[in-house]
């Protein structure tokens, strides 16, 4: 288990070192002010030993060394401050541009998902990918540039000068120093297990509120408050457990390394004072330390350590950052829907023949669904299909878009496979009016326009008015211009419906999909936009999706639907005639 753990934090850490190669440019500029400004922060320490040296004995001290050292030293800290400000410049902005760069690749493969994962995946885990785990290892990125390499830095440095003044003191140092790192790589090792869980327990509490919120009127409607309390309780206590293992563990890991390093600081104090009043304590021999020297070295100690203690803070964090970067990376890294081919056409200005042959679909193999689905529809022919729930419509819709493909068969427009045809020019054909209404933040002009943004004023209020929505929007606050949130929750649900009714009129594709398109409509309303539907049909091929049977009567043709298969198809009067399952399911509903 540990062995897997390893190699998927190892294959994030090579992923994340692909994007931090985008910006290869800026590495060295980091690496030189970093260079810089750990030489400076090293050097400040040598003139404060030669001022101290300079005090020779009570009454015997070189004032005017001291000031010049003591100036010299003010500069150079103020100098190494501005380095240190435009260094954390750089690499923040390095930071951030990768940030930019995952979230613009994550947001951009979601458009390019076929919609079996967005249907399957929480819509809370996907937000909580794109947002909060690139943000979480985008901060753990920025500490990993302005603290980690220059912490490498600052110990190699350290060392040369430590061995420059007393390479015996300096071993020392370097025999203990290792029980730290093995210490931070033992607890750091074991960590990133325990973010990776907590981060998936962030996800789902972020679906669950996401859930919770797109359909709160239904959780009060049906008094469901504290049931969806209680999961939300159920969740958080699985979040609040791993959070708490996942910071326990890796917060050992600074404690144990200050604790070795305070050692390494005593021995070094211990040993130095020694050797500047030469005791024959010490069981070797060692060189005459001046007191300056001896200061040094003791400085050089503390900046040595430090970075240990840095650099095992910011294992939780690393780590931390590295489990979120694996979620989101596995978005990315997500099989896309098939590409359009190479060579796939562009229908434009179809007639609307559509044909299927031998149609098979499944959403899952082992449920088949639709099942040898043949059907020639002629351009311009009105099809209506109907049937029980669950019978498949909705699904033959999604296989005409090709927002699924077909498992075998084939659907074909204009005499051409779908698969072979460019997905946009294919969608750009038909025209849908969804039963799920789709409202969209902005204002109404917006959503009318959203299929057509270059259309005029004079033809958005012509879309309006032909969908009979143009006298409740010119009701509205400010008319077209008035901004509807978020799904249009401001808006009743036959408004909404209006204005998706208007997107389709003002586009009026070749082919066109309603899909329950009046469900939401009230029966005065609905009589008025079957008129205007009526207009908009005639001469465009039109495939009805309805379950009041009253509104396909003239429809050319009408697909009767049951376990994904066909059992009759005619004209209404022809289907009442056979006595079949449609006669059965219209005399169901107008018996009385």
């Amino acid at each position: 288990m540990q062995t897997l753990v390893n190699k998927g934090r190892g294959k994030t850490l090579k992923k994340a070192l692909s994007y931090i190669g985008r910006y290869k440019l800026f590495l060295p500029i980091s690496s030189f002010l970093a260079l810089a400004s750990v030489g400076l922060t090293l050097y400040v320490p040598m003139l404060m030993g030669d001022a101290i040296d300079l005090i020779i004995d009570k009454g015997l001290v070189d004032l005017p060394g001291i000031g010049r050292l003591l100036v010299l030293s003010l500069i150079l800290i103020l100098i190494n401050a501005l380095i240190q400000w435009i260094m954390g410049m750089v690499n923040n902005n390095v930071a951030q541009k990768i940030c930019r760069d995952i979230r613009n690749e994550a947001f951009g493969k979601l458009e390019r998902l076929p919609l079996s994962y967005i249907d399957r995946t929480p819509h809370g885990d996907i937000v909580n990918r794109v947002i909060n785990d690139t943000d979480r290892f985008c901060e753990g990125l920025f500490l990993g540039f302005t603290q980690v390499f220059t912490g490498i830095l600052t110990i190699v440095g350290t060392l040369v000068f430590m061995l420059y003044i007393n390479w015996k003191i300096a071993l020392v140092v370097v025999l203990l120093t290792p029980i730290s790192i093995l210490i931070a790589r033992f607890i750091g090792g074991r960590t990133f297990s325990m973010f990776k869980e907590r981060s998936e327990c962030e996800a789902e509490q972020a679906a669950h509120i996401d859930e919770m919120i797109g359909n709160s009127r239904l959780v009060r409607a049906f008094g469901r408050e504290k049931e969806a309390l209680s999961v939300f309780d159920e969740i958080s206590a699985r979040l609040e457990k791993s959070s708490l293992k996942a910071i326990f563990f890796s917060s050992l890991v600074n404690p144990t390394t200050r604790f070795i390093n305070s050692i390494v600081y005593a021995a070094v104090a211990l040993v130095g004072a020694l050797a500047v009043i030469e005791t024959k304590a010490v069981p070797i021999d060692m060189a005459f330390l001046t007191v300056g020297e001896f200061t040094v070295l003791l400085s050089y100690t503390n900046q040595y350590t430090k970075p240990f203690n840095e650099i095992s803070g910011i294992i939780a964090e690393f780590q931390n950052a590295l489990a979120s970067a694996a979620r989101v990376f596995a978005l990315i890294e997500e099989n896309a829907e098939t590409p359009d081919a190479p060579d796939a056409s562009v229908i434009e200005n179809a007639s609307g023949r559509v044909d299927l042959e031998k149609v098979e679909f499944s959403y899952e193999k082992q449920k088949p669904l639709i099942r040898d689905l043949s059907l020639n529809v002629e351009p311009g022919q009105r099809i209506a299909i109907v049937g029980p729930t669950g019978c498949g419509k909705t699904t033959v819709i999604n296989l005409l878009m090709r927002f699924y493909d077909v498992d075998s068969g084939k659907i074909t427009v204009e005499g051409e496979d779908i698969r072979n045809i460019t997905r946009k020019s294919l969608r750009a054909s038909y025209g849908m009016v969804l039963q799920d209404t789709w409202i969209m933040s902005g204002s109404v002009r917006d959503n009318i326009a959203f299929g057509k943004p270059e259309a005029t004023d004079e033809e958005i209020k012509a879309a309006a008015k032909a969908a009979h929505a143009h006298g409740f929007i010119k009701r509205l606050k400010n008319g077209y211009d008035t901004i509807i949130g978020e799904g249009g929750e401001e808006l009743s649900g036959g408004q909404k419906q209006l204005i998706c009714i208007a997107r389709v009129m003002l586009s009026l594709p070749p082919m066109l999909i309603l899909d329950e398109a009046t469900s939401s409509i009230d029966t005065r309303t609905e009589m008025k936009i079957q008129q205007a539907f009526n207009t908009m049909m005639e001469g465009r091929t039109s495939f009805i999706v309805a379950h009041r049977l009253s509104t396909v009567r003239e429809a050319d043709v009408i697909l009767v639907m049951k376990d994904g298969r066909i059992l009759e198809t005619g004209k209404h009067e022809e289907l009442l005639q056979k006595e079949g399952f449609y006669s059965e399911l219209y005399n169901s509903q107008f018996a009385h």
